[in-house]
């Protein structure tokens, strides 16, 4: 939860922009105001416009725009260094804040609380292109049938949570978003919500169709609690008879890694949608561009991590190669 009273106005006013202009979902906005805080806190430290050493304890609520007006492109450097030696910030994380900021500079501009944006020559730092950590098909199949124990009484629901993530690619918070309503069973599709509050529909396979119905014969319908969170329509319930959390997927994909003697270090949630891409490029034979659309990815060149192929592919490449057995 954002706590505004801690916010300068200009912040808070953008957060609103964010929200009721760009539409922007809840987490994408808390993330913004993470990223800004960090920024104006460090600001105060920069200018020396304060004596605290403890960061976390920095007061930023007071930074004046006269303030934010004297921030220059090599200001922002130091920033980005300052997370470097500091938090010891990848590149990723750092990208992240630069992107926060570039949309933080943009919007005061706009509205004339400052002339002249600081971020107009800033570049984003460079990224590692690394290989995406996915489940082979032989250790997939070995945490569905960890999670198909039936020894656990929420099994049917926590197989139906890990077909979902290993059949089509989603993300946590989709997950956990799903109500009972957007699935379309007839047309074995699903509408989920994702990044920057955009919809898009997913397909369902049998497994998938199988596994939700088989939930859906023992969800609770009775007990359902009424909160804010529209517990009664969620597909997936909590033992407390609520939508379930991501804390509480975590922990169920944790266990069942674990269980499955998965290195609970290497592989994660998230992980589970790097295999379902990996799975169906590698095995389905499915366009680049298909793929981009099933994982709701803006650019192509997030989807492209998914066409590394295996050493197995490589290797057959090579015997393959028409001069082989000469």
């Amino acid at each position: 939860m954002i706590e505004r009273e801690k916010n300068p106005e200009y912040l808070n006013s953008f957060l609103d922009y964010m929200i009721t202009i760009q539409n922007k979902s809840q987490n994408t906005v808390k993330e913004y105001n993470y990223d800004l805080a960090t920024f104006l806190k460090f600001i105060k430290i920069h200018f020396k416009l304060t004596e605290e050493t403890n960061f976390s304890l920095i007061q930023y609520s007071d930074l004046s725009i006269d303030t934010i007006k004297r921030i220059q492109l090599d200001d922002i450097h130091a920033f980005l260094s300052y997370l470097t030696v500091n938090f010891h910030s990848k590149a990723a994380t750092r990208s992240r804040k630069v992107s926060s900021l570039r949309v933080f500079f943009n919007f005061l501009c706009l509205k004339n609380f400052i002339e002249i944006n600081p971020t107009q020559n800033l570049e984003t730092p460079k990224l590692d292109r690394r290989l995406p950590k996915y489940l082979s098909l032989d250790q997939s199949r070995k945490l569905l049938d960890v999670a198909l124990d039936e020894d656990n009484r929420n099994y049917e629901r926590n197989y139906a949570i890990t077909t979902l993530f290993l059949n089509c690619g989603m993300r946590l918070s989709e997950l956990v978003g799903i109500n009972i309503k957007d699935i379309n069973f007839s047309e074995c599709q699903m509408n989920v919500i994702g990044k920057g509050n955009k919809e898009r529909t997913i397909y369902l396979n049998k497994a998938c169709i199988n596994a939700i119905n088989n939930y859906l014969c023992v969800r609770p319908k009775e007990g359902i609690k009424k909160d804010n969170k529209n517990s009664h329509e969620a597909l997936f319930l909590s033992e407390r008879r609520q939508r379930i959390s991501r804390r509480n997927v975590q922990e169920i994909i944790y266990r069942e890694l674990t269980q499955a003697g998965l290195d609970t270090k290497k592989y994660s949630v998230h992980k589970l949608r790097h295999t379902a891409a990996t799975l169906m490029y590698q095995y389905g034979n499915v366009d680049i561009r298909a793929l981009q659309e099933l994982l709701g990815h803006e650019s192509i060149s997030t989807t492209e991590i998914y066409t590394h192929v295996s050493n197995e592919q490589v290797r057959d490449a090579v015997e393959r190669n028409p001069l082989a057995n000469l």
